[in-house]
């Protein structure tokens, strides 16, 4: 084939093409709980195609249990969903503060408090900046223990505790334990003598740290579009296990695309009765006719071309599977995640790296070690064959093993990391990547522990 031909045959395909793939990509960018409305935005104005929702209830006894856990925090954290502020500002009453000055202090603790509930700032600036003394704005402050939730305005956790402590149902000698405790929490287990122990510290163990977990942040939904799942093969006649792939296709809603509108047919059929009487022009008839078959005929193409977008994502989304299994195998088998580049997956599979970023926008995946960004699968690496993921994996597990009275600071972490990878870095990243794990402070770990046992 000369070049004109390829030419030409190249301006003759991109037309049939460009129906199906300006519905693609936004359809391939969407997650799998905004199909559904991504789709429904494509046919708003077409009478002869109708989505019908298919949620996925549970694909297995696995991913069920995973998703009823997810939705019961859901349900729960939904009841508490006030905001934080406003529930504090609406508990700012003249009974408790009866003063516009104490109106002002408490406004102002509100104002500064940070997500979880403690006050943090320099106390003496404030007084300040609202023209009031440090022992005036302390006095109103402390009558925080009063408000809901406890804890909210203390300076730390430790004062956090002496709040809700305040508002418990001990008594007088159990509350004068109870602060000898919070004071040396380390060494709590010097107190089991005394006859009120157990009941001071099973109050303690309800405490809030931190006082606002109830107001965290919705947790959305998880819907992964990748399940990899190890089984054991059938036809083998020793135990053998693969790797078992599949899209949650389960969770795709159909695209139903009806002969005739959605409209009334009696009445369109009783309106063309009329045109007819009331027409002489019989070519004017036929254009109106032929007018409303390309009408069909468009709108009909236009559904089926949605069809043919929902089904290349479905094809993308498994060719990426098929190729994490591939490449993360280790991975999946309970090691290490191998560094990967978009450009390295999209040279395999033949597609652009732009299109990979596209499809793994957005999406998740679930394996028998959990749920996890796709794009979490896309490290770069730090050093050699070493990736974030690596030693993020490795972080984890070396404070799920380390000593619960002597909790590793980021500095001991970092020298292991060092030892283990024989890469140099920096205590910062390894504070960040710690913090991206949720993992607290070895302080606050080690009040935590203590807390525990």
């Amino acid at each position: 084939m000369n070049l004109a031909s390829k030419l030409r045959t190249n301006i003759a395909i991109k037309p049939r093409l460009s129906a199906t793939l300006k519905n693609w990509l936004p359809i391939l960018q969407s997650g799998a709980g905004e199909i559904e409305e991504v789709l429904n935005s494509f046919v708003e104005e077409n009478p002869y195609v109708e989505i019908q929702s298919k949620r996925m209830q549970s694909l297995s006894k696995k991913t069920s249990s995973l998703k009823t856990s997810v939705s019961d925090k859901i349900e729960s954290l939904s009841v508490n969903n006030e905001d934080l502020y406003e529930k504090l500002l609406d508990q700012i009453t003249s009974s408790l503060f009866p003063t516009k000055t104490s109106q002002k202090i408490a406004q102002c603790v509100i104002e500064n408090i940070n997500e979880d509930g403690f006050l943090d700032s320099d106390i003496a600036l404030l007084a300040d900046e609202i023209g009031v003394s440090v022992e005036e704005f302390e006095r109103v402050r402390k009558r925080f223990f009063m408000l809901e939730p406890c804890g909210v305005g203390a300076k730390d956790s430790k004062e956090a505790f002496f709040f809700q402590l305040q508002e418990s149902d001990l008594n007088d000698a159990q509350y004068e334990l109870g602060v000898q405790i919070i004071e040396n929490l380390s060494n709590h287990s010097a107190y089991k003598k005394n006859p009120h122990y157990e009941k001071v510290m099973q109050t303690i163990k309800l405490f809030k740290n931190p006082p606002t977990g109830e107001f965290s942040a919705k947790i959305p939904e998880i819907i992964p579009d990748i399940f990899i799942f190890e089984r054991l093969k059938e036809d083998s006649l020793t135990p053998t296990y693969e790797l078992e792939v599949r899209i949650n296709d389960a969770y795709y809603p159909n695209i139903i695309i009806e002969g005739l509108p959605k409209e009334n047919l009696s009445k369109n059929q009783k309106g063309t009765q009329e045109s007819k009487k009331a027409s002489q022009d019989s070519q004017a008839l036929l254009e109106a006719q032929k007018q409303a078959q390309d009408f069909t005929k468009t709108k009909i193409k236009e559904a089926k071309d949605l069809v043919d977008a929902l089904d290349m994502r479905k094809a993308t989304i498994l060719k990426i599977a098929l190729s994490l299994r591939e490449n993360q195998y280790n991975f999946f088998m309970g090691g290490e995640i191998t560094p990967m580049k978009l450009k390295d997956i999209a040279q395999d599979l033949g597609y652009a790296p732009s299109t990979i970023s596209r499809a793994i926008a957005n999406k998740y995946l679930e394996c028998d070690r959990g749920i996890f960004p796709i794009k979490s699968f896309f490290t770069a690496a730090i050093d050699g064959d070493t990736s974030n993921a690596s030693i993020k994996d490795f972080i984890l597990g070396l404070v799920k093993s380390e000593d619960k009275k002597k909790p590793l600071s980021d500095l001991k972490i970092l020298k292991n990391v060092e030892e283990k990878f024989n890469i140099k870095m920096v205590r910062r990243t390894i504070t960040k990547y710690r913090q991206q794990l949720n993992i607290a402070s070895s302080s606050e770990r080690k009040k935590l522990y203590e807390m525990s046992m």
